[in-house]
Parts: structure tokens; C-alpha cells; sequence
């Protein structure tokens, strides 16, 4: 009887044991990335970060399951970091810059505790309007849409008009999404859309493939006068056949997307996610076309906050850093 009540009691050990080490095997910790809307670059490209996190990362013997969220862009998600409501966030540059020092629509609201993970890809800025609209002082009069509210575009779209002689006051305010404001241009009822984001952008390709819009040359002597102001962005040439009808090259602004964090997420996490992604940029160049123009050479492109300091070790065992 003895010798059978030891069997049964070995038998439960070994199936409490198989247990703990599934569910040890089973372990998750979650690591957040907020991206912008799906008309954009962000969601698609936040989702394949994601996927290449999960497959990738560890923390202390646990997977890192990463899951990529929509949300409102560069403003809103550099709220979402300052309120420590999500581990991490892509930011355009001069948003994550204003965010940090209290500036722009950060005035007296600066976000001390945000951090750098790595840079990106550079952001186009895309003035898609209606065939007659050829120039910025051409929206005087006209509906514009600058962005779903809290996106980094309101600020941009104040400093365009401003250079041009024009202001808020002149147009008709739009805040429309990157898709609804496609929707709203195809339909006749909306003038432009300021758009910055990854090249080709879907919502402007779905747009152009059926009907005639024009992409809107953003240089000359005002937007040099942009420049200095702004000077995270810089002048760039959206290729010929970019979209359809856009039989030129285009030239234009862009800014560089920021993979942020905040001061709360540990040293390890920072490390193992950003050592995920560099490690595996060929993955995401394989995927999606705006990986192709993320590397570890242009890591620190643009990056003007402090970067977090598991960030910072991965970087100096790279020798990026001194």
C-alpha cells in the first residue's frame, strides 16, 4: 500500500512538474507599440515590428509578446509616452523633440521622461489636393484637412501657410483621418489633405488609382524659411510614378519616424527590443517597403531626446556609440 500511495505521489509530482514547465514555456510579457491610423505607414509597419519583437525577444527567460495599436499619430502617441499609458510609440522627429522640451503644442507641458529607442525611416509630406490646386497659396478658401486631431501635422500645416502669407483663418478646417480625408478628396468635398507618412502611402494610392488629384511641390524660398524653423525636416524628391498621375518628380519635406519609450520601461526591455529590431531589419525590407530604409547606420538620425539607456547599451556594443 505504500509503495502504491509513493507511485501515485511521484506520478503527481512529475505532472506538477510538467505543468510548471509548460506554463513556464507559456510565459508572456507584453511590450506595446501605438502606430498612427491604417491609412498610414505606421499600423502596417508597427505590426511587422511587432511580429519580428515576438519571434525575436526575451526578457529574463519569458517571451515578449509585442502587439502593435492604432492610434491618433505623433502628438497623441507622444501623450500616450508622457502619461507612461504604453511602452513605446513611433513619433516623428520634430514632435518627439516638442514633446520633450515643452514647445509647440507641448507649451508648458514638456515630457521629461520620454526617451529614444532608434530612428527609422524619413516621412514624407504629402500636400494631396484637388487637379486646381497647385500651391500653397492656392488653399486660401479651400478645405484642408491637417490630421486626425493630435497628429504632428497641425503644427507643420501653421508653419506652411504662415511662410506663404496665409493662416488658419484662410481655410476651412478639416481633421480628417489619412482615409477619410482620401474618401472626402474623391468625393469633391474636401480641398487637400496634408499627409506625412511612408511613400507610397495606401490611402493616396487607393485615391490616385481612380481619381486625378495632384501632389503639391512643397520649395522655393518660403518653405527655406520652413526649414529654419523646423529644422528636423529637410528637402527630399518623391520619385516620379510615385502614385499615378505623378508623372515628375515631386519635391517636398520629410522628417524622420522615431521609435520612442519612456523612462518607466526597464533597461532589459529596451535593449532586447531595440536589439530585435536592428537585428532584423532585413525581415522587415522584405515586408514592407519602408524597411528597406531602416538600418543600424541611421539609428540615431534625427534623434534628439536622450536615448533610453538600454537603447544606449545596445548602441555602444554596435559601436555606434563611443
Amino acid at each position: 500500500m505504500k509503495t502504491k500511495v509513493t507511485q501515485i505521489a511521484a506520478v503527481a509530482l512529475l505532472g506538477l512538474s510538467v505543468a510548471a514547465g509548460t506554463a513556464m514555456a507559456q510565459q508572456r510579457v507584453f511590450f506595446g507599440i501605438a502606430t498612427g491610423g491604417t491609412g498610414g505607414t505606421y499600423y502596417p509597419l508597427g505590426g511587422m515590428l511587432a511580429q519580428v519583437i515576438s519571434n525575436n525577444a526575451e526578457l529574463k527567460g519569458a517571451r515578449i509578446s509585442a502587439t502593435a495599436e492604432t492610434g491618433n499619430a505623433s502628438v497623441a502617441n507622444a501623450g500616450l509616452l508622457g502619461r507612461e499609458a504604453i511602452e513605446s510609440a513611433f513619433v516623428a522627429a520634430d514632435i518627439l523633440g516638442a514633446a520633450y522640451s515643452g514647445e509647440n503644442q507641448f507649451e508648458d507641458k514638456a515630457q521629461k521622461n520620454l526617451r529614444a529607442l532608434g530612428a527609422l525611416y524619413p516621412e514624407t509630406v504629402q500636400l494631396v489636393a484637388q487637379p486646381d490646386i497647385q500651391s500653397v497659396e492656392d488653399l486660401a478658401g479651400q478645405s484642408v484637412s491637417s490630421g486626425s486631431p493630435g497628429s504632428g501635422q497641425y503644427q507643420l500645416l501653421t508653419d506652411l501657410l504662415d511662410v506663404h502669407g496665409l493662416s488658419r483663418d484662410d481655410i476651412d478646417e478639416d481633421y480628417s483621418s489619412f482615409s477619410q480625408a482620401a474618401g472626402k478628396i474623391a468625393d469633391g468635398n474636401l480641398g487637400a489633405s496634408l499627409i506625412t507618412a511612408g511613400t507610397p502611402t495606401s490611402s493616396i494610392t487607393e485615391l490616385a488609382n481612380s481619381h486625378d488629384v495632384n501632389i503639391v511641390p512643397l520649395a522655393g524660398p518660403e518653405v527655406d524659411a520652413l526649414l529654419e524653423r523646423q529644422p528636423q525636416y529637410t528637402s527630399v524628391e518623391m520619385p516620379a510614378e510615385t502614385y499615378r498621375g505623378v508623372d515628375e518628380p515631386v519635391q517636398t519635406l520629410a522628417v524622420r519616424a522615431i521609435w520612442a519609450t519612456h523612462a518607466g520601461v526597464s533597461d532589459e526591455m529596451a535593449y532586447n527590443v531595440t536589439k530585435a529590431l536592428y537585428d532584423n531589419v532585413e525581415t522587415l525590407a522584405q515586408v514592407h517597403v519602408k524597411g528597406r530604409e531602416i538600418s543600424l547606420e541611421t539609428a540615431l538620425e534625427s534623434v534628439t531626446i536622450p536615448l533610453h539607456p538600454g537603447a544606449e547599451r545596445f548602441y555602444r556594443e554596435q559601436g555606434v556609440i563611443d
